[in-house]
């Protein structure tokens, strides 16, 4: 699971969204309370898509980003590329999809150099199995100018930590969302409760907010920044080329 690496997690990680793809969308909106919808609006209005410019929506999924690009700035385009091809087929029987989709490994990108005006992405970067290449493939691509926003977990804040004042308030309330209800929200929407498993062990094994944000400015990118949601177990960050 989180421990994997190379081509074996990139296998592992394919392989578990082809199993959950059709109840993906409903397991978000019950894993955040209905507030992965609030926070992909803020992902689209970060990155200042303008008018006529074309978006990629990178680990896309079912297409959800995309979409709300398109609702934003309608006159726009938007490509979803993802490597799971069941996720794909559950986004392109939505009724109001007019997405452009492709297949697309995050460290190897099928596309130009600065070709695209915005690169977003939710909840990708904890599970490519090389974080500074697939960053440096979405900035490749990106026009200068172009912006990075990035919709992800993250581990709690370090003030959080064992021992601070806000322990005995907010962790105990952490792990057991991470480890209880998620699992057990997974096995009756899904039927797999081991996918589910797999969110907290990626969550507390990806990288802290603050790194994330100097990641992104080893990789390049300039006017980094990010905002932390969801008791500090999520965040949004972005950057510009």
């Amino acid at each position: 699971m989180a421990h994997l690496s190379g081509s074996e997690r990139a296998r592992y990680v394919q392989g578990m969204f082809a199993r959950i793809a059709r109840r993906y969308d409903l397991m978000n909106h019950l894993m955040t309370a209905g507030q992965d919808v609030r926070w992909r609006r803020e992902v689209i209005r970060r990155a200042a898509l303008p008018q006529g410019g074309l978006m990629l929506d990178l680990g896309a999924g079912t297409g959800d980003l995309a979409r709300e690009a398109l609702h934003q700035s309608p006159g726009s385009t938007a490509v979803a590329a993802d490597f799971t091809l069941e996720m794909m087929l559950v986004g392109k029987q939505h009724p109001a999809s007019r997405l452009v989709w492709s297949a697309a490994d995050a460290l190897y990108l099928p596309f130009a150099a600065e070709h695209f005006e915005a690169v977003v992405s939710g909840f990708l970067l904890r599970n490519v199995s090389d974080l500074p290449q697939a960053l440096a493939e979405q900035r490749r691509v990106l026009k200068p100018g172009g912006r990075i926003v990035a919709l992800d977990t993250t581990q709690p804040p370090s003030a959080w930590t064992p021992g601070s004042p806000w322990e005995n308030l907010f962790t105990p309330l952490i792990q057991i969302h991470l480890h209880t209800i998620i699992p057990a929200l997974g096995r009756l929407v899904t039927g797999d409760a081991e996918a589910y498993r797999y969110l907290p062990d990626s969550t507390e094994s990806f990288l802290r907010a603050e790194d994330l944000a100097e990641g992104m400015r080893a990789a390049g990118f300039r006017q980094v920044g990010f905002r932390r949601l969801m008791l500090g177990t999520v965040a949004i960050h972005w950057g510009t080329k």
